[in-house]
C-alpha cells in the first residue's frame, strides 16, 4: 500500500498536489458553514433521570429555568417605598427587553421571603427568556449584564445566572485564546526554524497543519448534520492540527534528509521516506485515532464533540503528511535545506548525544528504572486528594462581574432559590400517604433547607426543594444520591441543576472503564501489529498510565491544593478540578504519548530488523528519533503552555496539563525508562508466539 502510494505521488506529484489543495480549499469553504451550527452546551446526559424530569417540567408544567438572575441590592429594607418604586421600574424595563418572556422578583411576587437575602436588604429578580438554547440565552445574558449590571437609581444591580456566566466564560476564553495564539504562533515559528535548521523546511508543518485543520472543519460540518457539536471543538482542531502537523512533518522531513544525504536521488528518497516514516505516521495516526475515539463513548455531547474533532483532525493530518507533503518534497528536492539557519540540524548523525545517553542508561538500567519510578511516585502522590466537579462561575477570575455576582448570591442568600431540586411523581393520585412520608424523609436529608408545597398537573405531582450548597459540587451530588436512595413512590424522578450535575458525573464514571478498556486493548493490538512484540505494547500502556498518574498528581497539587500560582497565574480554589477538562487532558496526552512511542519503536525496530543487536538498535533508534520526539514535544508544549495565561481555570488546567505531560513523556519516559527497560528485557522485547506472528507488519 505504502509503496504504491509512494510511486503514485512521485510519478504524479504536480497533479497530486494540485488536487489535494483544491479538495482542501473546497472542504474548508464548506466547513466554515459549521461555525454557525456549533453549540456552547452539551454538559448533560440526555438519557439520565434528570433529563426525563426536565421533559416533564417543560411539557407538563411549562417550567423554565431563569436565563438571567439579577441581585438587586437596596442597602436598606426591601419594603421601603422608594425601593419598591425603583425595583418595579427596573423590572418593567427588563420586561420590555427583546427575548425576555417574563420576570419574577421579590417585589412582583408579593414579598416572598424565599427571594430575599438573609440580611433582608437584597432581593432576586429572575429573568425567563423566550429562546432556551445556550447561544441565545447567552446573548441575552450579555445584553442584560451590559445594560443593568451596576447602578440603577439608588439600587446596586448584580447580574448572574446561566446566560451571564456562560457568556462571561465564552467571551473570556475567546479573548484568552486570541492572546495565546498571538504569543504562540510567532514563538513556534522561531522554534521551527531552529529545529528544522532551514527556512524552507520549517514551513513544512504548515502543509500538514493547515490541510488537517481545514479538512477537519468539513468533517465537523458533516457531524453537525446529524448531532450537536460543541463550539470548543474548534480549539482542539486548531491546537491538535498544528501539533500533529509539527510531529509528522518533523518525521517525514527528517527521514527525507537522511535519504538525500545517503546519496539517493530525490525520487528514491521520497519513496523510501513514505515506505518508512510514512508507515510510521500512518500507524501513529491510527493509534491516536483509536485513543481519541474513546471520547465518543461518554454520554455528554461536550466530550463527544472533542472525539469528533480529534478523529477528524488526526485523519486529515495523516493524509496531509502522506500526500501533499511528499509531493512538495519531490518538487523542491534538495532545496529543502535552503535558507540555512542552523547547519547541525540539517545533517543527521549516526552517533551523538542521544545515542550516548541511551548507552549510559543501558549500562545502568536498574538504578535508572528505580530512580525514574521514585520520581513518578513523588509526582503522583497528590492524586489521593483529587476531586472532580464541573465548570461554574468560580472558573472565572474573582474580579469578573459574573463571578462577583455569583459569590454575592452564595454569601448573602441562604439557599439556591434559582436552581431548586425538582421532584416529579407521575401517577400520584392514589399514593398520597406514601408521598407525604417520602417528602418528610426528603426534608431530613442533609443539605435540604426547605421543601415547597406541591403542584399538581393532572396525575403528575411536582415538588421543589431548596438546598444549601451550589448545584455543581460534590456535596450536591452526595445530597442527590441520598434523596434517590430513599424509598420513593413508583416512577419518581429527581431533577434540577444539582441532579443534572450528578447524572453527568455518574454518566462519565460509568463510561470511563469502557473507554479505558477500549484504549488499552486497541493500542495493545496496534502496537503488536506494528512491532511484532507482546512485551512492547504492554510496556507502552503501563508507562503511559504512569505518565498520566504523574500528570494528574501534579494537576491536583496545583489546582486543588493551590500551589505554583506564581507560574500558572491566580485562580479560585474550589477543592475540585473540572471533570471534562481532566478527561480531555488524559485522552489527548495518552494519544500523543503513543504517537511518540510509535516514532521511537519504529526506528528501533527498523535497526533491529537490519541486524543490529538490541542494545545498538536502541542506541541508534534513540539517536535518530529522540531529537524529533523532544523537538515535537517542546513545540507542542509551547502551543499549550501559553493557555496558562487564560483567566479561566479549566483552560489553565488544559494548557498546563498537556504541556507538562508531553515534556515528561519526551524526557523521563522515552529518554530514560524506555531504553532502560528495553535493555533489561533484551531480545525478549521482540518475542511473540509463532501463531500470532502472521498478524504482524513486515518492515
Amino acid at each position: 500500500m505504502f509503496d504504491s502510494l509512494a510511486h503514485l505521488v512521485v510519478r504524479r506529484h504536480k497533479l497530486t498536489l494540485f488536487t489535494f489543495i483544491l479538495v482542501v480549499l473546497i472542504a474548508g469553504g464548506i466547513g466554515s458553514l459549521s461555525f454557525a451550527k456549533l453549540e456552547s452546551g452539551g454538559y448533560s446526559d440526555p438519557k439520565s433521570e434528570s433529563a426525563k424530569a426536565a421533559h416533564y417540567l417543560s411539557d407538563t408544567f411549562h417550567v423554565k429555568d431563569p436565563g438571567v438572575v439579577l441581585v438587586v441590592d437596596a442597602g436598606r429594607k426591601l419594603n421601603d417605598s422608594q425601593v419598591i418604586s425603583e425595583a418595579s421600574a427596573l423590572e418593567n424595563l427588563i420586561k420590555a427587553e427583546p427575548g425576555v418572556a417574563q420576570t419574577l422578583s421579590y417585589w412582583s411576587a408579593g414579598g416572598v421571603p424565599n427571594l430575599m437575602s438573609a440580611d433582608e436588604k437584597a432581593g432576586f429578580l429572575f429573568i425567563y427568556t423566550t429562546p432556551t438554547d445556550f447561544g441565545s440565552v447567552s446573548e441575552i445574558g450579555k445584553r442584560i449584564q451590559a445594560k443593568y449590571d451596576g447602578e440603577f437609581q439608588s439600587l446596586k444591580v448584580y447580574a448572574s445566572g446561566g446566560g451571564v456566566v456562560t457568556n462571561a466564560i465564552n467571551n473570556r476564553i475567546s479573548k484568552d485564546l486570541a492572546l495565546a495564539e498571538a504569543i504562540s504562533i510567532p514563538l513556534v515559528f522561531l522554534l521551527l526554524v531552529f529545529v528544522f535548521g532551514a527556512l524552507v523546511a520549517s514551513a513544512m508543518p504548515l502543509v500538514v497543519g493547515v490541510s488537517s485543520i481545514l479538512g477537519a472543519f468539513f468533517l465537523i460540518y458533516l457531524f453537525t448534520l446529524f448531532t450537536s457539536v460543541s463550539v470548543y471543538a474548534l480549539n482542539l482542531i486548531t491546537g491538535l492540527g498544528l501539533g500533529l502537523g509539527i510531529d509528522y512533518a518533523l518525521l517525514i522531513v527528517n527521514r527525507f534528509r537522511e535519504e538525500l544525504h545517503a546519496g539517493k536521488s530525490v525520487e528514491a528518497s521520497v519513496i523510501t521516506t513514505i515506505n518508512t516514516a510514512g508507515k510510521t505516521v500512518f500507524y501513529s495516526g491510527l493509534t491516536v485515532f483509536v485513543t481519541l475515539l474513546a471520547l465518543i463513548m461518554f454520554p455528554l455531547a461536550f466530550l463527544k464533540s472533542f472525539g469528533y474533532a480529534g478523529i477528524s483532525v488526526v485523519t486529515l493530518a495523516v493524509a496531509g503528511a502522506l500526500i501533499p507533503l511528499p509531493a512538495i518534497l519531490v518538487m523542491i528536492g534538495r532545496k529543502i535545506d535552503k535558507g540555512v539557519i542552523r547547519k547541525s540540524a540539517i545533517t543527521p548523525r549516526e552517533d551523538g548525544r542521544w545515542a550516548t545517553t541511551a548507552r549510559f542508561v543501558m549500562r545502568r538500567p536498574v538504578p535508572i528504572v528505580l530512580i525514574s519510578l521514585i520520581v513518578i511516585s513523588i509526582l503522583s502522590a497528590p492524586i489521593k486528594g483529587i476531586a472532580f466537579a464541573q465548570i461554574d462561575s468560580r472558573v472565572l477570575p474573582s474580579s469578573d462581574k459574573a463571578a462577583i455576582a455569583s459569590q454575592l448570591i452564595s454569601n448573602r442568600f441562604p439557599g439556591e432559590e434559582g436552581s431548586p431540586i425538582e421532584i416529579i411523581i407521575p401517577n400520584s393520585a392514589n399514593e398520597s400517604e406514601q408521598i407525604a412520608k417520602y417528602l418528610d424523609q426528603v426534608k431530613s436529608v442533609p443539605g435540604i433547607l426547605r421543601v415547597n408545597p406541591a403542584q399538581n398537573s393532572g396525575d403528575v405531582l411536582r415538588v421543589t426543594a431548596i438546598q444549601s450548597m451550589p448545584s455543581r459540587t460534590t456535596e450536591a451530588a452526595g445530597m442527590i444520591h441520598a434523596i434517590r436512595a430513599l424509598q420513593t413512590p413508583d416512577g419518581t424522578l429527581v431533577g434540577g441543576p444539582a441532579a443534572d450535575f450528578t447524572d453527568s458525573q455518574d454518566g462519565i464514571a460509568h463510561a470511563l472503564p469502557w473507554a479505558l478498556g477500549w484504549i488499552s486493548l486497541s493500542v495493545f493490538i496496534l502496537i503488536f501489529i506494528f512491532t511484532g512484540s507482546i512485551i512492547l505494547p504492554i510496556k507502552a500502556v503501563i508507562l503511559n498510565a504512569l505518565s498520566l498518574l504523574a500528570t494528574l498528581g501534579v494537576l491536583t497539587w496545583i489546582f486543588i491544593d493551590g500551589h505554583m500560582k506564581w507560574l500558572v497565574g491566580d485562580f479560585t480554589q474550589t477543592g475540585t478540578i473540572d471533570t471534562g477538562s481532566t478527561i480531555l487532558v488524559a485522552v489527548v496526552v495518552f494519544g500523543l504519548s503513543m504517537d511518540y512511542e510509535i516514532f521511537l519503536l519504529s526506528r528501533i525496530r527498523e535497526e533491529h530488523v537490519a541486524g543490529k543487536t538490541n542494545t545498538e538498535s536502541v542506541a541508534t533508534g534513540l539517536q535518530r528519533s529522540a531529537r524529533i520526539i523532544t523537538a515535537a514535544a517542546l513545540l507542542l508544549a509551547v502551543v499549550f503552555a501559553v493557555f496558562v495565561s487564560s483567566g479561566v481555570t479549566s483552560i489553565k488546567l488544559l494548557g498546563f496539563g498537556v504541556a507538562f505531560a508531553v515534556l515528561l513523556d519526551a524526557t523521563l519516559i522515552r529518554a530514560l525508562l524506555v531504553p532502560a527497560l528495553m535493555r533489561l528485557f533484551g531480545e525478549r522485547n521482540w518475542w511473540a508466539p509463532k501463531s500470532l506472528r502472521r498478524f504482524t507488519l513486515t518492515h
